[in-house]
Parts: C-alpha cells; structure tokens; sequence
C-alpha cells in the first residue's frame, strides 16, 4: 500500500512526542512492506535559500520536507498564520515533487495540518485517516475562553469531520475527541503509541557517572522529562517537594524540558524555597536522558492533560519507577499495583504520598517497574501498532469530498461532562 504521512514535526524537527510517534510509523509501515512517503516541513524560521526543499529517503522512508513558506510569520505569535502558510508549502511541495507517485490513503496528523491533509486526499480521491494526538479543550483543561482557543478548535473539528477514519492514541483520547466532534466513539479506533524498548537500556556504570554529574550524593533523586507547559503538571511536582523533602531529607528534583512555563517554573521553585533542590536542566542529549531514567530513584510525570503519556514507555523501556497521575492516557499506561505508583491529578498531597510510598518500598517499586518493562512487548510494541494501524488504512473507505458547515463552538467547561 503506498501510504502519504503528513506530519508538522517529523525528526529532526521535533516539537514533541507526536515526531516521534510519526518517524517509528513511518519505518515500521516501510518494515512491512508498504512504500511510504512522509511530507514535513523544514524548521522554523529558516529560509529558502539555506532549508530548500529536499525530497530524500531516510531508512527506507522517502521524506519530502517543504521550505518555510517566506512570509513573515512567526510561530508563537501568529500560529494559525503560521499553519496556513506551512499547509500551502506541503501541497507545493506534494503537488510538484511527487511526480507520478499517488498514495492509496492520505494519514493526518493533527490539526496543524488538516488543511493540506484534506486537500491531497480530495484531489488524490483517497481516504483521508486522522490521527487526534490532542485537542486545544483537553490541553486548556476544558475551556476554549479566548479567540485562539476558538480557532485551533475548529480546525480540529474540521479535521475529525472530513476525516474518513479518526484514530487516537489512547481510550481517554476516544471519549475526549467524541464528545469535542460529535463523533460515535465505537467509530473511533485506538491505536497506542509504541516504543523500541532496546534503545533505552543504559549500563549501570553510565547511569551513576551521569547522576553524579546532575545530582551529586546519595539522597534521592526524582525526575521529570518533558516540555515546560501548565498541563504537564510540574507546578504541583515542586509544591509537593517540600513535603517530599521533610519524609525524604535531601531529596533532589531534576526538571528536564523546555517550554513556554519555564521561567514561571523557576520562580515557584524560589517561592516554594526549593530551588536549591530543584534543577531546571533545560534541553538534554538523548544518551544523558535515557542515563537519567536508569538513575533517577522515581520517574514523576504529574501531568493534568495527557493524551498518551510517551515518556511513561520510555520510562518503563528504561527500567524505572514511574509516579504518574491517572490523566488521560496516563491511567492506562502506569496502573497503581501493577506498573507504578498513581495519584490524582492536580493533588499536590496525593503526589507527595504517591512518592512517598515509592521511595518507601524499593522492593515493591522494583517489581511494579519489572511489570510495566514486560508490557511493552504485549501492549506496545511497533510492529504489531503499526500493523493495526496499515488495516485501518486498509477497511477505511474514500468518501469524497464535501463542504462542511461551521462547527458550533461549545461555552463554559466543554470537558466537564453532564
């Protein structure tokens, strides 16, 4: 089956977990058998002149990465500007670089690039597969209260009506995204983001000489890896370090990521008097990271919204103790009593004793992390994700195009239920 992936981040522009979860697709799709082509974008704010478009094959996967449209626009600052202008460089760049190539399924990933996604598929005549990684509602906790909430909202629902198959990354994600669109949640297929668990094992000898470059001593060490945004959660990880600290002295927290929250994050670890045992590493190369979870005494993700929850998989593939609230996908991935320690969301309390217990009983810890490793293979692993995902393709039929109406924008906490 020739496959088309259109992707706004794909490595090594990576944004997020969504790059990732499209690069693995992509080489696992090419393992068995299908010819797939991937259409990306150069990084942000490049030119032409210096990031051409490039049309390239990358183990086994062709990949066409489209220059930066030359408008003067900025990501952050003008975003639905910004996707616009990046949905026009991809059809160019797929209607000119193609060549006599034409897909059997278009597959969207995410809203930012629903426009070119729906207009190959219209003018291919293939069926159009979306995959809703998140949503704007989910990732602002239920409200769409300003007029770029709004916007990005649309375009989802745009995306998840046009799209001949909706796909999500976890159960959570499939309640979330039927009640958004108006869509039948048993139409909705789930399909898990998968890892390659042999890439996160890290000699024992490694692992120390990086915790002693990070957080020299021997009082425990907690990690968190991921971006810097209000729904991972990190305000309540450094509220709960006081507590944490009075039943564990000494403890240290490394915070691993970038993001828009950063500096917000550093001044609640000074208000909070933590910030002598709270560490913003900023960016880490990948082999200091996968050190860092073979180190770290607890892997804490206290997320409030989370589609999936990549880093628990990598987490797990790496061996730790994973604290993680029960926020969407994460619930089904970190399971209290099997394969980790769980606690509420937003329970600044709960978290503290979530650590607490784990740092309690190492033994306990160890096994639940032993658990959580072991899934991987049954629950998680590529080639049987990517298989699912190539019969979809599969029993998704074309449903030609169609003009949809305005989507109703929703008031007041969309995500509160009844």
């Amino acid at each position: 089956m020739r496959v088309l992936l259109v992707s706004w981040e794909y490595p090594p522009v990576v944004v997020g977990g969504l790059g990732r979860h499209v690069h693995a697709l992509a080489r696992e799709l090419h393992a068995a058998g299908h010819d797939v082509v991937v259409l990306t974008r150069q990084p942000a704010g490049t030119d032409a002149s210096t990031h051409p478009t490039v049309d390239q094959i990358v183990h086994g996967v062709r990949v066409v990465r489209a220059a930066e449209d030359p408008a003067h626009l900025e990501f952050a600052r003008d975003l639905v500007a910004w996707t616009l202008a990046m949905g026009h460089t991809l059809v160019r760049a797929a209607l000119t670089r193609l060549g006599g190539w034409r897909p059997d399924v278009v597959h969207a990933h995410d809203w930012l690039v629903a426009h070119p996604a729906i207009t190959l598929a219209d003018a291919f005549e293939v069926p159009l597969v979306a995959t809703v990684h998140a949503t704007e509602a989910g990732r602002h906790a239920g409200w769409l209260s300003a007029p770029l909430n709004r916007q990005v909202h649309s375009v989802e629902w745009t995306l998840a009506a046009r799209a001949d198959a909706v796909v999500t990354c976890s159960q959570a994600m499939r309640a979330e995204a039927a009640q958004l669109f108006d869509l039948d949640p048993d139409a909705v297929h789930v399909v898990h983001n998968g890892i390659d668990a042999r890439g996160w094992r890290v000699r024992r000898d490694r692992a120390t000489n990086v915790r002693a470059r990070y957080a020299p001593g021997d009082a425990p060490l907690l990690l968190f890896l991921g971006r810097l945004e209000y729904e991972k959660g990190v305000q309540d990880l450094l509220a709960a370090l006081p507590r944490i600290r009075r039943r564990h002295p000494g403890t240290r927290l490394l915070v691993a990521g970038t993001g828009t929250q950063a500096e917000f994050l550093r001044a609640e670890a000074v208000r909070l008097r933590v910030s002598r045992s709270a560490t913003f590493t900023g960016h880490l190369p990948d082999r200091d990271l996968a050190a860092l979870l073979v180190a770290a005494d607890a892997v804490v993700l206290p997320s409030r919204y989370e589609p999936f929850g990549i880093v628990a998989l990598e987490a797990a593939a790496a061996g730790a103790t994973i604290v993680a609230s029960t926020a969407g996908g994460l619930g089904e991935l970190v399971v209290e009593h099997e394969t980790g320690w769980s606690f509420t969301p937003g329970d600044v309390v709960g978290l503290a004793g979530a650590v607490d217990r784990a740092l309690l009983d190492p033994h306990e810890s160890a096994l639940r992390a032993r658990e959580a490793r072991a899934r991987l293979r049954s629950d998680f692993a590529w080639p049987a994700l990517a298989r699912r995902v190539s019969e979809i393709y599969a029993s998704t039929r074309f449903g030609g195009p169609r003009d949809l109406p305005r989507p109703k924008i929703p008031t007041g906490n969309v995500l509160s239920g009844p």
